[in-house]
């Protein structure tokens, strides 16, 4: 008997690390239902590398340890868009979209996962590409469900203080549609985020935070009627 094929869930992100660091939780738990493949927008170029080896391009550590990172999860492949880290904005918003437009093409993904429209952190980049991903979504009929990650009014409140720029603040629980326990695959989950090496001290301060903050992925929830 043939064993039918999973439908497709597209992520798309702007940086090495927002996979892991990011939904990952939740994304291992999806692989159970899902083919999953990244896209990811840059290399993050702009990033320091935390590691004392810092003769590496850290364009390629961070293309590599995000490989490593969707192999822990279970994704299918990871595709770079070409982008450089902190150069997305408005002038680049149509050349992102038809660059998440050619593997819509390719994978005719059911699911688009991104940022909520603010981008969780605030980051701009992240932020255009939740933008870009709302604009995919409303192109697509193949693309019938748009799942945006977010954090909640509990998980952030704690964690404002000497931020690099301005974090907007968690949504209250009644406006988030799904909430993921991702306790069980926790040891998965920071597998995947000991593979961004580059990055380690960022971990270091998302493990600082209390455990039971990171043990819920939350998501807002847009579907074509």
């Amino acid at each position: 008997m043939t064993k039918s094929r999973k439908p497709t869930l597209l992520f798309v992100f702007a940086h090495p690390d927002d996979d892991a660091f990011g939904p990952s939780g939740s994304l291992i738990k999806l692989a159970q239902k899902y083919d999953i493949h990244f896209l990811c927008a840059t290399k993050g170029e702009v990033g320091k590398n935390h590691e004392e080896n810092t003769g590496q391009d850290i364009a390629e550590v961070r293309a590599r340890e995000v490989r490593e990172s969707a192999q822990v999860i279970g994704a299918k492949d990871v595709y770079f868009l070409g982008f450089r880290d902190g150069d997305l904005c408005n002038n680049s918003y149509h050349a992102l979209a038809e660059k998440v437009q050619h593997y819509v093409d390719i994978l005719k993904p059911e699911v688009l996962l991104t940022w909520e429209p603010m981008g969780v952190s605030g980051h701009i980049d992240h932020i255009m590409v939740s933008m870009v991903c709302h604009y995919v979504f409303y192109r697509n009929e193949c693309i019938k469900t748009l799942m945006l990650y977010c954090l909640s009014e509990y998980q952030t409140n704690q964690f404002l203080e000497n931020y690099f720029i301005y974090r907007p603040p968690g949504y209250a629980r009644h406006d988030i549609d799904v909430v993921y326990d991702i306790s069980d695959v926790w040891d998965q989950k920071i597998q995947a985020m000991q593979c961004h090496k580059s990055q380690i001290k960022d971990m270091e301060k998302i493990l600082k935070r209390p455990k039971v903050r990171l043990m819920e992925d939350c998501y807002l929830i847009k579907r074509k009627s």
